[in-house]
């Protein structure tokens, strides 16, 4: 770990990540410290965004959905003051380059693609939460679907485009920039779920005004057109 007091650390859920990157050269001007990804995890294990906070890891903010955000804000692991939605982001599929376009037009037809297919990868995060605990009961399809599918750390994207499962089920922020990935298409919009990820400032944030000071840029004008840019909509 570098020297703490040069540097703004975030925490950021894969939704928001990439415009976060694309904005890092504005943070660093912003804050004129050294902008650390501290790179997180959501679902299980010991280095997930909540064990890390809950240990008391030094960071400036923490960019995830507004559920979580409001969770760990209960929890004290993030202050109320300064907490600000930045984007909003719906839930798509892709295929491997190559493979032939998944017809997701409608109910009907996803319910089809789902079954048809051999494999679906899918994210511990809120999309795969959706994914597996609402959408495919609703569609019906649960028992038939579920035992294909498989909970994947990271990116979802990168696995389907090495060819290892067939579908990816994730935000589309997440699907969009992963290269060897075709026809990133969105849910219909009857069984679509929009997400609000929000930033907050880290309990353990040694300076919260920089860090609200940060917030408000990423929730103002200056970074819209960025968020927009990786596929999510600005939330103001």
């Amino acid at each position: 770990m570098g020297n703490l007091a040069n540097e703004f650390r975030v925490m950021s859920s894969g939704a928001f990540g990439p415009a976060y990157l694309s904005l890092m050269p504005e943070l660093a001007r912003l804050t004129g410290k050294t902008i650390v990804t501290a790179s997180t995890s959501l679902g299980s294990g010991e280095n997930t965004l909540d064990k890390r906070l809950r240990r008391g890891e030094v960071v400036d903010i923490v960019i995830v959905a507004e559920a979580l955000l409001r969770q760990l804000t209960v929890e004290g692991l993030v202050l109320a003051e300064g907490a600000a939605p930045l984007a909003r982001s719906g839930i798509g599929i892709a295929v491997r380059a190559g493979a032939p376009k998944p017809d997701i037009s409608s109910a009907d037809t996803l319910r089809d693609t789902l079954l048809k297919a051999k494999s679906i990868g899918y994210s511990a995060s809120v999309s795969g939460q959706y994914f597996t605990t609402q959408l495919v009961q609703r569609l019906g399809i649960a028992e038939q679907v579920l035992g294909k599918c498989k909970v994947v750390a990271g990116g979802v994207g990168v696995v389907v485009a090495r060819g290892e499962l067939e579908l990816a089920v994730q935000q589309m922020s997440e699907l969009l920039p992963v290269a060897g990935l075709a026809h990133i298409t969105p849910l219909p919009p009857d069984v679509q779920i929009v997400s609000v990820f929000s930033a907050g400032v880290a309990a353990s944030c040694p300076d919260a005004a920089r860090a609200c000071e940060v917030i408000r840029f990423l929730s103002g004008p200056q970074a819209a057109d960025a968020i927009a840019s990786s596929g999510l909509e600005p939330a103001h």
